[in-house]
């Protein structure tokens, strides 16, 4: 008797609570818990792409820059070594170690310009988090939901309580891709 009263509780449980495809019908997720993918929020939002652009485009210009260097430093290093045997083993030296400390010095600048874009990306990225923050609590609020957690940290959820798409569809609604139009 105790087994078929489980049963019917159980049985009267799943029948009040609306499917993932009902409550996507009815509008809004109801859930205490949601889940999103940050990674895919941000690459796949109006902001995102235009800052991956904008990184991508000065990406090929830093490696432009990069290769021709190199090529003048190669040319460089090759009319150093063509010169090397008709010259004093001191001067050499000395040409040898000004090339040396070019080479280190062009190589620290290359680095810091890459830094630079990527500590703009983080930059970005802070800047897209902060402009969707309020998006996302709305989107909360709606759902009856106290916590939004990273998808990738759920080890196993029901994909209803996802809310990516529609956090991307709202966030290119609302921010669009980020560059404030000048007044």
């Amino acid at each position: 008797m105790r087994f078929l009263t489980a049963a019917c509780f159980v049985l009267a449980c799943l029948c009040a609570v609306p499917s993932a495809g009902q409550a996507q019908q009815l509008g809004t997720i109801q859930s205490p818990i949601l889940t999103v993918e940050s990674e895919r929020l941000f690459a796949e939002s109006q902001f995102g792409q235009r800052v991956a652009r904008q990184i991508e485009a000065e990406s090929a210009v830093l490696a432009a820059e990069n290769r021709r260097i190199e090529s003048e430093l190669t040319a460089e290093e090759k009319d150093l070594t063509e010169r090397r045997p008709g010259m004093d083993a001191g001067a050499f030296r000395a040409l040898a170690d000004a090339f040396d400390e070019k080479v280190q010095t062009i190589r620290r600048t290359q680095d810091a310009k890459a830094r630079v874009l990527s500590q703009r990306r983080d930059a970005d990225r802070l800047e897209f988090l902060q402009a969707a923050a309020p998006v996302l609590e709305v989107l909360m609020r709606e759902a009856g939901a106290s916590v939004i957690l990273e998808r990738s940290s759920v080890f196993f959820s029901a994909n209803a309580s996802d809310i990516t798409d529609e956090a991307i569809a709202r966030i290119d609604q609302t921010i669009g891709d980020g560059v404030k139009d000048p007044p």
